[in-house]
């Protein structure tokens, strides 16, 4: 069965953030995953990773004004600093957490600008970042998400994905294949993981409609973690549902699907 890396996010969010650790670990989760870390002190995480016995295993670059509706400054011309900033911030936050790999939000392209000066900006963004995180030993992610949630990102399909990581050069830089953003956008799960998986660094689930429980939707979970152990996939899948009722309801499926 894979190994399921609970995402703090958007799991067990009926408790505060930093105790949802603890309730990752009782719901029999080894590792975690989050998107943003930023807004608590890297040691608080930290203490709270070694007291549960929890696994880090992504979270993502700072990706702007998140509750201003930004969702990824990769692609903003105007923003190289900030972002050349945040890559420092990402850093520093996974070197103390120990994660070993963080993911890079390209962004909504930004009204107004050419197309070309966004992709310009998202390579050479997403060059420096390479960079800078193979010198601290990390891996970078860029991850397609599909428009019917967030209009406008600028990234949304598995081969845009691997002509960009192509352009931009860098052996340290792979996809974070989310099935629920890859099924709303493309479908063919099976044959994409099986074609890509050397290019793929993480995998993430929710089933669609809803983004709900894996088993809630039209996706073929059994079939799915059956294929990833057999194609030799080693790394967790990170749980980034949005739960139907509470997550602690909603755990089931781990047994049902899994097994």
């Amino acid at each position: 069965m894979p190994q399921f890396a609970a995402n703090l996010t958007m799991l067990f969010n009926e408790v505060p953030f930093l105790e949802r650790f603890a309730a990752a670990a009782r719901a029999g989760f080894q590792a975690v995953e989050f998107q943003f870390p930023y807004a608590f002190p890297a040691a608080a995480l930290r203490a709270r990773l070694d007291a549960h016995r929890l696994m880090p295993v992504l979270h993502n670059l700072p990706a702007g004004d998140w509750e201003g509706g930004e969702r990824g400054i990769a692609c903003h011309p105007d923003r190289v600093q900030d972002f050349r900033s945040g890559v420092a911030r990402g850093i520093e936050y996974a070197n103390v957490l120990g994660v070993p790999q963080l993911n890079c939000l390209a962004g909504k392209a930004p009204a107004g600008v050419d197309a070309h000066a966004v992709h310009q900006t998202l390579v050479e963004n997403l060059r420096f970042a390479a960079a800078e995180l193979k010198a601290a030993g990390l891996r970078l992610l860029i991850e397609p998400i599909n428009t019917f949630d967030i209009p406008g990102f600028v990234l949304n399909r598995t081969q845009q994905a691997l002509a960009l990581i192509d352009e931009v050069g860098a052996d340290n830089l792979f996809v974070q294949y989310d099935l629920y953003h890859a099924q709303r956008m493309e479908g063919e799960l099976a044959g994409t993981l099986q074609k890509n998986l050397a290019r793929i660094g993480h995998i993430q689930l929710a089933d669609n409609p809803g983004r709900h429980e894996p088993g809630t939707g039209e996706i073929n979970y059994p079939f799915l973690f059956a294929l990833i152990d057999r194609i030799g996939y080693t790394g967790a899948i990170g749980c980034e549902y949005r739960p139907a009722t509470t997550t602690e309801a909603g755990l089931g499926w781990r047994q049902q699907l899994a097994a």
